[in-house]
């Protein structure tokens, strides 16, 4: 089941929010240690150049003043000139700090977005494959989009804005209190109300930006679900019902994000209101202070006369204005916010867990069996253990267990081929599991106790009705998840214990969905092994039965496939996928229904390539097909998250489709009531009569 966006585990209070922010912030530094603290310094300076401008117009009218009855214009330009270019020096430097931020954090925004989103998807691949099962992957692009765009907006804009419009309300109140404490007072009162106001206001739309987002992720959740599934909609006319599933999370996304507009959009003009009235306030009372000659408190000891009350004015928009451009920012911040809790969300997802301590190499095998290890391919592989162990920690392991887990764990330990100093072990595909338990949901168990093995060499056919757990087995081979009890052994070795990334190298996987990436088909066969040469993928092409389709292509192995090879037909495009595990040479393969989306005759050319990649290697097979398991040497029978029978032959061919199962196949139950019926019934899927078990378990 995907996760619902809205309902998932993350913060949305306040505190949660500011601890976003501040952590996004510290990102920013943490990328740039240097670049940073020169940007905001560029804007700090800019921003106090910019509030200063009352204190020269203070000593520019002091002058007029002085001069205005003298008309003694010489000597007032003596005093003037000085200021004025001192003034024009701090403008012409003012522009230069500005010219520069602005392009230093044009550079550092969109790095620190590269940044960001190169740790986001670095860390992706590291998370297990429960969180894609888990998470619709519309709302998983949405983190790279929508998200991230927010980010854009802080770091570019709001962040700016914040410490450019907080230096100045900040400079400005200190110049206010060097002119007048009295005036400053009564401009306080009117930043409180601002305060109340903006915390009322922005609290609202907080909550509702953070819906907002979270309703962007499952409307794009929808419609790329949606996209991938448009055959089906179209097939079974599901159209309207799309339309109006979509009109419903639509619905939702409009009347989140018309909530959090509306609180952000009238909160400006409330606070330029507020600005306004107290404008009219200050100067009401400081006409009134200078008629009746109330004497001034202020820093500088000045007394209060035109040439205070009238830059104090223009330092009251100033000051107004730039809360109010506080204000204004709050939308991004909290959007921002909101955007960040999700970011961090994917960042601290917590990764795939890997205690593995045995890897996979390549290995020289000496006429007398000594295994030792080759720095190039060889054709064989072997499992290394750590320096110091010998082996028997796998033994010890198997010797704690109980009942069959023993037996099993002792005899698979004693059956692998080891180096004389125990570091080595041929990789052969032996692979057993044992009283294996295992859920998704762990109270929800989907295998039951199940035991079963497959010899080096063999061909396992894993068949049964959907949901019997024949992919589950897979999953487990390759630790996509892990199992609950029980154990699972490969070449004696317990896979817990060995590497992730060595284990998953031992086993190519063909699935029946087809992943062609944007690229050559050359890239798209050297996908399976990245060092591979021309030589070698066009030999696994051939190999697989591929090269002939592939030379017939306009440009051949160079042809560029976009669209996930939409431009091939599904049998090309399965091929193509074969020829990629065929490539990578892996010891053992699993082929989870590889050819059950094509048609027969294809299935043909396919089967006949899929034939030459499974000479000598241990094969895993989930089919409904009875061609594609006819040269099974063994088939076992999964129902419900049993095996309710496995069957072993001395030949290879079944026969056909349409007769009994011949005598040479043994059967066996797994001792259930019903298994004949449920046999039956899972074998009737491959067009196979089943007679009556016999015989004990191969």
């Amino acid at each position: 089941m995907k996760r619902d966006p809205k309902n998932s585990r993350r913060p949305n209070d306040g505190a949660a929010n500011l601890a976003m922010l501040k952590r996004t912030v510290k990102k920013l530094f943490s990328y740039y240690p240097v670049l940073a603290p020169v940007t905001f310094a560029c804007i700090l300076f800019s921003a106090i150049v910019t509030s200063i401008p009352s204190l020269f117009v203070q000593n520019v009218i002091q002058v007029i003043e002085k001069w205005y009855v003298s008309r003694d214009w010489v000597s007032a330009k003596a005093e003037l000139i000085p200021i004025l270019s001192l003034l024009i020096s701090l403008y012409v430097l003012s522009i230069i700090a500005i010219l520069v931020y602005k392009q230093l954090m044009a550079y550092m925004t969109q790095g620190f977005l590269d940044k960001l989103r190169q740790e986001m998807f670095g860390g992706m691949q590291d998370l297990p494959i429960r969180y894609f099962d888990t998470h619709q992957h519309g709302d998983i692009m949405s983190f790279y989009t929508n998200d991230i765009d927010t980010l854009r907006q802080l770091v570019s804009e709001a962040i700016p804005a914040f410490i450019q419009s907080g230096a100045i309300v900040l400079a400005v109140f200190g110049i206010m209190l060097y002119f007048s404490i009295w005036l400053t007072l009564i401009s306080v009162l009117g930043v409180i109300l601002m305060i109340v106001v903006t915390k009322r206001v922005g609290g609202g739309s907080a909550k509702f930006f953070l819906r907002q987002q979270q309703a962007v992720a499952k409307t794009e959740g929808y419609i790329q679900e949606t996209m991938t599934g448009q055959k089906v909609v179209k097939v079974f006319c599901h159209e309207q019902r799309s339309i109006e599933e979509f009109d419903k999370i639509n619905d939702a996304l409009f009347e989140d994000s018309y909530r959090a507009h509306a609180y952000a959009s009238v909160l400006g003009p409330i606070i330029g209101n507020i600005g306004n009235f107290l404008y009219v306030a200050l100067a009401l009372v400081g006409g009134v202070l200078l008629l009746i000659g109330v004497p001034n408190l202020s820093l500088s000891g000045k007394a209060l006369d035109i040439s205070i009350l009238v830059p104090f004015l223009n330092m009251t928009k100033q000051f107004t204005g730039n809360i109010n451009q506080l204000s204004q920012q709050i939308n991004s911040i909290v959007m921002a916010g909101a955007g960040a809790q999700r970011v961090f969300s994917l960042i601290d997802e917590k990764a795939e867990t890997d205690d593995g301590f045995v890897t996979l190499v390549d290995a020289d095998i000496a006429p007398d069996g000594t295994i030792t290890e080759s720095d190039h391919h060889t054709g064989h592989w072997a499992w290394k253990r750590e320096e110091g162990d010998d082996g028997t920690r796998s033994l010890k392991a198997a010797e704690k267990l109980h009942g069959s887990a023993r037996e099993v764990a002792v005899k698979a330990k004693e059956q692998a081929i080891t180096s004389p100093d125990g570091r080595y072990t041929l990789l052969r595909g032996d692979v057993r599991f044992t009283d294996v338990t295992f859920g998704y949901n762990p109270d929800k168990p989907v295998l039951h106790d199940i035991t079963w093995f497959a010899k080096p060499g063999q061909k396992i056919a894993l068949v049964g009705a959907t949901g019997a757990g024949k992919t589950t087995v897979t999953n487990l081979i390759n630790r996509f998840y892990d199992i609950q009890q029980g154990q699972i052994l490969y070449d004696g070795i317990s896979v817990a214990g060995i590497k992730k990334p060595d284990l998953r190298r031992s086993l190519g996987i063909v699935l029946q969905d087809v992943n062609l990436f944007t690229g050559t088909v050359m890239d798209n066969i050297r996908y399976g092994r990245l060092n591979a040469t021309d030589e070698e993928c066009i030999e696994a092409a051939r190999l697989v039965n591929a090269d002939g389709f592939i030379r017939m292509l306009p440009k051949g192995y160079q042809t560029v496939l976009e669209g996930d090879g939409s431009g091939l037909s599904q049998g090309q495009r399965q091929l193509i996928s074969i020829a990629r595990a065929a490539v990578a040479d892996p010891p053992a393969l699993i082929l989870d229904e590889a050819t059950s989306s094509i048609d027969t005759r294809t299935e043909e050319v396919v089967q006949a390539g899929m034939d030459n990649l499974m000479k000598g290697r241990t094969v895993f097979v989930i089919a409904h097909r009875l061609s594609t398991v006819r040269n099974s040497d063994v088939i076992m029978v999964l129902d419900h998250g049993n095996i309710i029978a496995r069957t072993t032959t001395s030949s290879r061919n079944v026969g056909s489709t349409t007769s009994s199962i011949p005598a040479r196949w043994n059967w066996s139950s797994q001792g259930l009531p019903s298994a004949d019926r449920h046999v039956s019934s899972a074998l009737s899927c491959l067009g196979v009569a089943y007679g009556q078990p016999t015989g004990l378990p191969a």
